[in-house]
């Protein structure tokens, strides 16, 4: 496989899953947000909605209900790791811009076309994203930029997106960023700009969507 694309599937493997560290912390100053960055806040309704659209394109894609309900039980963290990466995107996209790294529609189209050559056609490659990062078909082009910052990024930093020089770079935008997650979603880990799982009793990893939401 080409390296720019194997980079691409490299990231997309780490952004869609975060570490599952036995800590927590975080407060309730920002009543209604799922998470504040860079003091913008990304509200509950938001990452709900996020996940609601998630579930949409699962439902649609697999309409046996039992079917459907094994898709939901294997991606049971769907909420928090959704909440990952609508941090990590933003957190990303601070990296690249204090590098002066910039995305252009031309590029995430060229992406996307080659992705799509690979995955036998725009619906393959949507159903590829979907399963394998958990990313709506309305999101995909959206996650392609993520994936083409992160190339460039680290082509600018002289690495790959698997090095340390590549996550101490997001390490230092999360500082800057001063990323607060929810207590019910984890806390951030500002050193491996990674979602740190919050052990708590009162939040519980769920398996059905009707539950999910108010875990």
């Amino acid at each position: 496989m080409h390296r720019r694309r194997r980079t691409a599937l490299v990231l997309a493997a780490a952004i869609a899953a975060a570490a599952p560290l036995l800590t927590a912390c975080g407060n309730d100053a920002h009543p209604g947000a799922a998470a504040v960055v860079g003091g913008q806040r990304i509200t509950v309704a938001q990452l709900e909605s996020r996940v609601d659209e998630v579930r949409q394109a699962q439902r649609a894609a697999v309409p046996d209900d039992t079917q459907y309900q094994q898709v939901v039980s294997s991606t049971s963290s769907l909420t928090r790791d959704t909440l990952h990466n609508m941090v990590l995107d933003q957190v990303l996209h601070r990296a690249a811009r204090d590098q002066g790294v910039t995305v252009t529609r031309k590029e995430i189209q060229r992406m996307r076309t080659d992705l799509e050559r690979q995955a036998g056609g725009s619906k393959g490659l949507e159903t590829a994203w979907l399963q394998k990062y958990g990313i709506a078909p309305g999101h995909l082009d959206d996650n392609l930029r993520l994936q083409l910052e992160a190339q460039k990024l680290a082509a600018k930093l002289g690495t790959d997106t698997s090095q340390p020089a590549f996550w101490q770079a997001l390490s230092k935008a999360s500082g800057e960023l001063h990323v607060d997650l929810n207590p019910r979603y984890g806390s951030w880990d500002v050193q491996k700009s990674s979602r740190v799982d919050a052990k708590t009793p009162w939040v519980r990893e769920v398996t059905t969507a009707g539950d999910e939401l108010t875990a």
